[in-house]
């Protein structure tokens, strides 16, 4: 089914849009993959914030044009599908957990902050932690040496006779 000019016009639009706000784009090839497979990773891809979408590379190529992901360009060759995403590893990644189930899916190229990536730089980019693990590793961090302060704490407390009694606590009778 062919486009008539409007209807590339706006899907080159869409297209630039999306590209305005992402940070990643992972291309791979899909030929091979049946549509059970395809719903799949659209599946995937949508619960993970990813715009996913099989386009023409010409089309792909006009909507890229003055962005970042121009980089990209010259891997715009054969049937690809294309992924983008705001976070800058999500792309890369639901692309690349895909392709490890699925050896009809093959990464072919990808473009972050300007550069243009091969298929071992996606796959590279993919092996990033989320930003939501970093974020936690970073207070694990953060909370560390809080947490071996309060150790030390309640070791010397311990050591200087375990603190003082409680005040509501009866007071104990002399012997006699």
């Amino acid at each position: 089914m062919s486009l008539n000019r409007n209807e590339k016009a706006a899907v080159i639009e869409e297209v630039a849009a999306q590209a305005a706000k992402s940070q990643t784009l992972a291309l791979a090839e899909y030929r091979g993959l049946t549509v059970e497979a395809l719903n799949k990773l659209r599946v995937d891809a949508r619960a993970k914030g990813v715009y996913l979408h099989v386009l023409k590379n010409t089309l792909a190529r006009r909507a890229v044009a003055g962005t970042p992901f121009e980089a990209a360009s010259e891997s715009m060759v054969g049937p690809l599908i294309y992924g983008f995403s705001e976070d800058a590893v999500a792309a890369a990644k639901v692309i690349a957990d895909f392709a490890k189930g699925n050896d009809k899916l093959v990464i072919k190229a990808g473009a972050y902050a300007g550069k243009a990536l091969d298929a071992d730089g996606v796959k590279a980019l993919a092996s990033i932690p989320s930003k939501e693990v970093l974020l936690a590793q970073i207070a694990g961090l953060l909370m560390s040496p809080v947490q071996r302060m309060a150790g030390v704490l309640a070791a010397l407390s311990e050591k200087r006779g375990g603190g003082e009694a409680p005040a509501d606590a009866p007071a104990e009778a002399p012997a006699a």
